[in-house]
């Protein structure tokens, strides 16, 4: 992962699973059988591009990271993943409006 002066260091959970998203890049790009070249002219990006997603690079950008899981078949299921209807918290307040603002809440101690 590249480290960025101007950036803070990312958290662990984030760190792994920018390890765990690369690696299932790679690995259904290789159940494609499809070298990081032929991914890459898929996806309308460079090979190097391809090979910094696969290695975990934070700094490659979210549309490149959607192009890319476009071009391996597999967008649709990102898309139901992260649908809040899909989950427990989603299915029980699906009823409920939701605010068109959110306003912060107080942090109590040990909440930050």
């Amino acid at each position: 992962m590249a480290s960025h002066p101007h950036k803070s260091p990312s958290a662990l959970p984030v760190q792994r699973s920018l390890r765990e998203i690369a690696g299932h890049v790679k690995t259904w790009r290789k159940l494609r059988g499809l070298t990081q070249g032929q991914l890459a002219d898929r996806a309308g990006v460079n090979r190097m591009t391809i090979s910094r997603l696969e290695n975990g690079d934070g700094a490659v950008g979210l549309e490149i990271f959607l192009r890319t899981l476009h071009a391996l078949g597999v967008i649709e299921g990102l898309d139901r993943a992260l649908d809040p209807y899909e989950s427990d918290l989603g299915r029980l307040r699906s009823e409920d409006r939701l605010p068109e603002r959110v306003r912060p809440r107080e942090m109590g101690p040990g909440r930050g």
